[in-house]
């Protein structure tokens, strides 16, 4: 007897520490009925806070919500340098920087915002040679990594009450920056070192922790919603035939405006394809929805 179909759509969960995201993928396997889940934007397993996860036919989504920038909180140490650069990680250096002022702070966050570059730290799911850099940290070889351009929106930094040599960060970033890097920077701007803990994600894009859920209670949004920081294209239902067996189809036949890719939806709101330009003044679709 055929197995009923799965839910189709995304789920935004809060993840907890101590979990891969990975491992969040496998147990909403069981969750929700359906091997066909995937995420968008790796975590830590340390880290805490909002996971994109895509379920059924919206797996396919997922790639286009890698690109979209990502919003965190999180406390970094003044003092002590780690392995990791965050607190998974063995003490490598200590500094003496208990004469750090938050004024010395600020000043030096303002030198890491706007468009930086950055080097990825040798702990990352970077893949260099098609191999991952995490990988090769566990075996103990560190390689050169090129520095890359990321965009740092906001970094703001507070004190922690009755934590000295504390100091809280607010970071909205490009996608692909890594936020630890940013607090290991700090502290080597500051005179000494730093690292990284408690680094929560407090949104994706529009995707924030106050519509996030916990894995037991994780529920499917739409897979337009997927979507929903991207311009979408509504169609009539002679468009959407067109659109349904994969045609290319001119810009402006389209109705085709601001950035791609661009969703496209028939009358009632259903996600039926995501469009992206080709030559020609023209777009195919790259992901098509099956009905």
């Amino acid at each position: 007897m055929k197995q009923p179909a799965g839910p189709d759509g995304l789920a935004v969960i809060d993840k907890p520490a101590g979990w891969t995201s990975h491992d969040v993928v496998a147990k909403l396997r069981g969750v929700l009925g359906t091997r066909k889940v995937g995420h968008a934007g790796t975590l830590d397993p340390d880290a805490t806070g909002v996971l994109l996860v895509g379920v059924g036919k919206a797996t396919r989504l997922m790639r286009f919500m890698t690109a979209l920038p990502k919003s965190y909180v999180g406390e970094v140490v003044l003092g002590t340098e780690t392995s990791t650069l965050d607190a998974a990680g063995e003490v490598t250096a200590t500094h003496d920087m208990d004469g750090v002022t938050l004024e010395q702070a600020r000043a030096a966050a303002v030198q890491l915002t706007g468009d930086i570059m950055q080097v990825p730290p040798m702990v990352s799911a970077l893949k260099v040679g098609g191999v991952r850099l995490h990988e090769l940290a566990r075996q103990g070889i560190e390689i050169e990594r090129e520095a890359r351009p990321v965009t740092v929106h906001r970094f703001d930094v507070d004190e922690v009450p009755g934590e000295p040599g504390i100091l809280r960060i607010e970071v909205d970033c490009s996608s692909g920056t890594y936020v630890r890097t940013l607090a290991a920077d700090l502290g080597v701007l500051l005179g000494g070192g730093a690292h990284l803990r408690n680094l929560r994600r407090t949104a994706i894009g529009s995707f924030t922790l106050a519509e996030a859920t916990t894995i037991e209670g994780a529920t499917v949004m739409p897979p337009a919603a997927a979507l929903r920081d991207h311009t979408s294209i509504t169609v009539d239902a002679d468009t959407a035939a067109l659109v349904r067996n994969g045609r290319v189809l001119d810009l402006a036949a389209l109705g085709a405006t601001g950035r791609p890719p661009w969703p496209v939806l028939d009358e009632s709101g259903t996600l039926l394809a995501v469009y992206e330009p080709v030559p020609g003044e023209r777009a195919k679709p790259t992901v098509v929805i099956p009905a």
